[in-house]
């Protein structure tokens, strides 16, 4: 039999402290006046009560996890947080049901940034804040559960960063405990620079601290309905395409960066094949935006460079509608929805990694063609690729790309139109935010899909969010036998 008490003085943990991320936004309401500060002040009232009464219940801290423990809490605890963040969402005065509050709060965790709220120029300040809140803790959420609990839980390839098998030289800290407060550290820090340089751009403090936060989180949820084209700023561009990179980045790397190797991020192979990637498209889209929209080629490539590396990354910002820079265009953003950044950031999506991983696996197949009897070994930076890896891989891939197509396949039968439903399973399960055509393209939301749209939508964001196997597994029969 499962303990679960081990898993539910976690989810108090978690509950408690969403608690308190409310204060904030409660605060901002009550300062400028707005009622909706009694929302949040009985949303984290009720959180907070549900949370300590797990803490009091459970008795004390677990001093490890089993693996069926972790997969457990990984799942609930994403589902708690979710289900509590969406309260301010349905007893706020946004005439939001609780399917649509759900599916923002979702969205917001995920680091997904699709949105059905409408007139985000006018909303109050305290839910545009708390949108910004979500996605932050989503965000750093993400880059702990990808140190401490995939490696572990070795899914889709992630045991090539499990750092308790490493050798003691090859560890950024002695302990994941360590590793944790440190990259909390570097986040706060690159939040807070992104944060000062919007505001030094032209930002209201307010505008600047909200995209601050949902940009080094690549979340994408913007207090404006026109995303950052509404500021119509080109260093605002600039500055939010350097903080996204950014964010894309493995987080461990600015770690040992700031102990003294700062070279080592640019030495990396993930590194360097994201940045060969991100270079090759921004380039392609910047002239086909520059031949067939006629516009200046410096415009083109900032314009390019901002959505591409927006769509890459999961991000979801936007600066113009780039449904319209031509087909070419359209089709390549559609296929980097399925890029991603890097392992151990705040991106989502398939990854570098894994591509490097198939690549060099193919490369060694293709090898063995020619040399039937030689002996080729396929290494990712510089360390043997084992075939528990590269099965993992290819298992995630397979898993990938079928519940993709079950996603497009409801929501096409849900209704739908061909265009609208693959784009948004796509967007969901890569996490991205805006997808493609007139309804929930760059300048469209989701307000108006359908609710079981939406919950379908809501279950593909937490599948690519946990990387597929960590919630399906749970549906297994053999797992709760033990």
């Amino acid at each position: 039999m499962l303990d679960f008490r081990p898993v539910l003085y976690i989810i108090g943990i978690l509950l408690t402290t969403l608690a308190a991320a409310m204060c904030a936004p409660l605060v901002a309401d009550l300062v400028v006046g707005h009622p909706d500060w009694q929302v949040f002040a009985g949303s984290a009232g009720l959180t907070a009560f549900i949370g300590i009464t797990l803490l009091l219940t459970t008795m004390a801290p677990p001093d490890r996890f089993s693996v069926r423990q972790a997969f457990v809490l990984t799942t609930l605890s994403w589902l708690a947080m979710t289900f509590f963040a969406a309260l301010p969402f349905v007893f706020a005065d946004l005439g939001l049901s609780f399917t649509d509050a759900f599916f923002e709060a979702m969205s917001g965790l995920t680091t997904t940034g699709s949105t059905v709220i409408t007139s985000l120029d006018t909303a109050p300040s305290g839910i545009l804040l708390w949108r910004a809140i979500l996605q932050w803790l989503g965000g750093i959420g993400i880059i702990v559960m990808s140190i401490a609990i995939l490696p572990m839980l070795k899914i889709g390839g992630n045991q090539l960063f499990q750092m308790e098998s490493s050798d003691r030289s090859e560890k950024v800290l002695p302990r994941v405990a360590q590793i944790a407060s440190g990259v909390g550290f570097v986040y706060l820090a690159l939040t807070a620079g992104c944060a000062a340089l919007l505001w030094m751009a032209g930002l209201k403090g307010f505008d600047a601290i909200a995209h601050g936060m949902t940009t080094i989180a690549t979340g994408g949820f913007s207090t404006r309905d026109a995303s950052i084209g509404a500021f119509l700023d080109p260093t605002v561009e600039v500055i939010i395409t350097c903080f996204m990179l950014l964010g894309a980045l493995p987080f461990v790397l600015y770690l040992q960066a700031v102990r003294g190797k700062p070279m080592v991020i640019l030495r990396d192979h993930q590194v360097r094949w994201f940045f060969w990637i991100v270079a090759f498209f921004v380039t392609a889209v910047a002239f086909a935006h520059h031949v067939n929209n006629d516009i200046n080629i410096f415009r083109a490539f900032r314009e390019s460079a901002f959505n591409v590396v927006s769509i890459m990354t999961g991000t979801g910002f936007s600066s113009a509608n780039y449904a319209g820079w031509g087909a070419f265009a359209t089709g390549v953003f559609f296929f980097i929805m399925f890029i991603g950044g890097c392992a151990g950031s705040t991106t989502c999506s398939i990854k570098i990694f894994r591509y490097q991983v198939l690549y060099q696996t193919a490369k060694m197949q293709m090898k063995h063609l020619i040399r039937p009897h030689g002996i080729f070994i396929a290494k990712f930076n510089g360390q043997p690729i084992t075939d528990e890896v590269e099965n993992s891989v290819m298992s995630f891939f397979f898993l990938f790309m079928l519940t993709f197509a079950v996603l497009a396949g409801m929501l096409h039968f849900i209704g739908l139109d061909f265009l609208t439903a693959i784009s948004a399973a796509a967007s969901a399960i890569c996490n991205v935010g805006p997808a493609l055509g007139d309804i929930i393209g760059p300048t469209g939301n989701y307000s108006t899909l359908p609710d079981s749209a939406k919950w379908v939508l809501s279950a593909g964001m937490l599948l690519g969010r946990l990387e597929l196997f960590t919630v399906l597994v749970l549906f297994a029969p053999w797992f709760w036998r033990g």
